[in-house]
């Protein structure tokens, strides 16, 4: 997986996304374990795609899910959206962008758009909330230094 960052504006046309926010990009290829039995992806597996960006979205900004686990703040998806936009296949090469589009006291969405590599070819937009909580599922205040980095 390769990462790029780019300045937001051209990526995600169509999505709100804070004039300060970076798109995060990560390349996925995709395997016969990702297909159907028509042989396109299996349409769970964007929310996967999803998941694996926004971590790496986080972790190259220097906040290490696993750390602030052990710190006592885990996110949990409140919300989510799918719109599936034109199918991928065996072989295929997507490349998943992602921003934070929207942020709250205790919330934030990452928006991401997955296009095929070569064409550019949108295959999937969708959105996710994340709430952050303690180790016991309560709703926190986000930190202001994780704020300060995300914006």
């Amino acid at each position: 997986m390769s990462s790029e960052k780019e300045e937001t504006g051209n990526l995600l046309a169509g999505r709100a996304c804070p004039a300060a926010s970076r798109v995060e990009n990560m390349d996925i290829r995709i395997y016969y374990e990702d297909t159907d039995c028509g042989g396109m992806v299996y349409y769970g597996n964007y929310l996967k795609y999803f998941e694996r960006a926004r971590t790496q979205y986080l972790e190259e900004r220097g906040l290490s899910v696993a750390e602030l686990m052990k710190e006592g703040t885990m996110f949990v998806v409140v919300h989510a959206e799918v719109d599936y936009r034109s199918p991928a296949r065996y072989g295929d090469q997507l490349i998943v962008e992602t921003v934070v589009s929207d942020m709250t006291a205790a919330s934030f969405t990452f928006s991401h758009v997955i296009r095929e590599r070569e064409s550019r070819r949108v295959v999937v937009e969708g959105s996710a909330r994340l709430a952050a909580t303690d180790g016991n599922g309560k709703v926190k205040r986000l930190d202001k230094a994780m704020v300060a980095v995300l914006k």
